[in-house]
């Protein structure tokens, strides 16, 4: 009786160890966290203020700094005055990066487009829009989608 005891609790921990969790994909290393598409008061006049309302946040997943010199952020239009080209910036690891329309001064949790001009500035359609993260060789890394007038932001 004492033996099959045992047996059966060798075989219910060996069955409790088989079981595993499912495998999740990993997401890419820097990726697109955050697009605050209608900024606060928009449409507006294109004020500063309300141009950096809109908003895109990147973030650096891995345990290393990461350079995003010559990466790019884009939406979903082919003009080339909707791309953001990053200058000399290191992502620190686990940190993110906030990239907003309007202009400002540059530091290490924010850049700035360094939009203006009216209401022709902003980015990010109100309502349906693609933002496209590649790294200096182009590489697409992270895009991520949002359709909805019901939200102001789209969580990636």
């Amino acid at each position: 009786m004492r033996i099959r005891s045992l047996l059966m609790a060798a075989v219910l921990a060996a069955g409790v160890v088989v079981v595993s969790q499912p495998a999740y994909a990993a997401g890419p290393a820097i990726q697109i966290t955050k697009i605050y598409y209608d900024s606060p008061g928009s449409p507006d006049s294109g004020a500063n203020s309300s141009l950096n309302g809109e908003y895109v946040q990147i973030k650096n997943t891995t345990k290393k700094a990461v350079s995003l010199k010559g990466w790019n952020l884009r939406d979903k239009t082919n003009r080339s005055d909707h791309v953001y080209t990053f200058g000399t910036f290191t992502l620190g690891a686990g940190k993110t990066v906030t990239v907003r329309t309007g202009k400002g001064t540059n530091t290490a949790t924010t850049r700035y487009w360094g939009r203006s001009g009216g209401t022709l500035a902003y980015i990010w359609n109100q309502a349906k829009d693609t933002a496209y993260l590649r790294n200096a060789s182009s590489t697409l890394v992270d895009s991520c989608s949002y359709n909805s007038t019901r939200y102001d932001y789209k969580i990636c």
